[in-house]
């Protein structure tokens, strides 16, 4: 299956290129009708016009998302970040793990790039890669009555922020079902280690590995003298209560995309979901590495010690 930014000409050359890559070597690739449809209305632009004629010469098959066949094994996604999670929006009940092949900016979810698109098609046909789990949040909401007014899930983060820019909101924050702060704020954000890079690293949060099983709590531009970011473990749900005083209604947003507005007296309760997405991935590359990679980090100082000396994970310490 593929997935790709429609908006970009880059991201509509390059599956048109997979697509007929895919077809030559006897696999059927898959398109969604909404995208097809997205496509079909980019009549002015060249790069749109050849992808439709793909489709029209039978090596690019459009299917409504809930028919694609059992037997799809990776949703191949064409863009930045946000590409990524708006494929896994839709494909996450049907557990395709997703490579994404990054033409945006960052890319941190990303594992290859566009000037490598012949020699990743030919290591995803050969099957050369590895799964890698990453887990997922689940968030419900609920009104002050405790009746549900909204659940879902997210990779990166939900955010509850203010819905005025003039105001605050006030919260209550409590874990494993004792309270532990209360303070006005522009909001606070929950994240998965895999958003830890994202907007959590924005205001101010610590970068954790993929692989730590933990949630990340970060306070908003909080008015208070303890409001520090917490990381707790897998068993821990996080509860937030919207203070019936605050001036206005808070906004949770979900990875930056799905958004519903929450009343004052209403309760939000957070935790890591047993299900994970996972994503294909060419090499286990060290997540540090995968850090200086993206953020551009400096490095030059760096001597290395002594490899034989290195302590590796598992080895009887003397």
């Amino acid at each position: 299956m593929l997935y790709v930014h429609t908006g970009r000409v880059v991201a509509l050359k390059a599956a048109r290129r997979v697509a007929q890559d895919l077809h030559a070597a006897g696999v059927k690739p898959t398109l969604t009708r909404a995208q097809a449809e997205e496509i079909a209305a980019c009549t002015d632009e060249p790069e749109a016009r050849a992808l439709v004629e793909t489709i029209g010469a039978g090596q690019l098959e459009v299917l409504d998302h809930e028919k694609l066949p059992a037997e799809t094994e990776l949703c191949i996604v064409l863009g930045g970040d946000g590409t990524i999670l708006r494929a896994l929006e839709l494909i996450r009940p049907l557990s395709i793990p997703v490579h994404g092949v990054n033409l945006g900016h960052v890319g941190f979810l990303a594992e290859s790039e566009v000037a490598e698109l012949g020699a990743t098609v030919r290591r995803l046909l050969a099957r050369d890669y590895v799964l890698e789990a990453r887990s997922v949040i689940r968030t419900k909401a609920f009104a002050a009555s405790g009746a549900l007014l909204y659940a879902d899930w997210a990779l990166n983060e939900a955010s509850l922020e203010k819905s005025e820019r003039a105001r605050m909101i006030y919260v209550v924050v409590g874990i494993d079902g004792r309270p532990v702060s209360e303070f006005g704020c522009d909001g606070v954000l929950l994240s998965s280690p895999t958003g830890s890079t994202a907007y959590a690293f924005s205001a101010g949060g610590p970068v954790m590995w993929p692989e730590v099983d933990a949630m990340l709590l970060v306070p908003l531009a909080a008015h208070a003298l303890f409001a520090r970011p917490l990381v707790m473990g897998r068993s821990s749900v996080v509860e937030i209560e919207i203070s019936p005083d605050s001036p206005s209604p808070a906004l949770l947003t979900l990875d930056g995309r799905r958004q519903v507005e929450l009343p004052p007296g209403s309760r939000l309760e957070t935790h890591l979901s047993k299900s994970s997405v996972h994503f294909a991935r060419f090499a286990e590359t060290p997540f540090a590495d995968r850090l200086v990679e993206k953020f551009k980090l400096p490095v030059e100082g760096w001597r290395g010690g002594n490899p034989d000396a290195r302590y590796e994970p598992g080895a009887e310490e003397s």
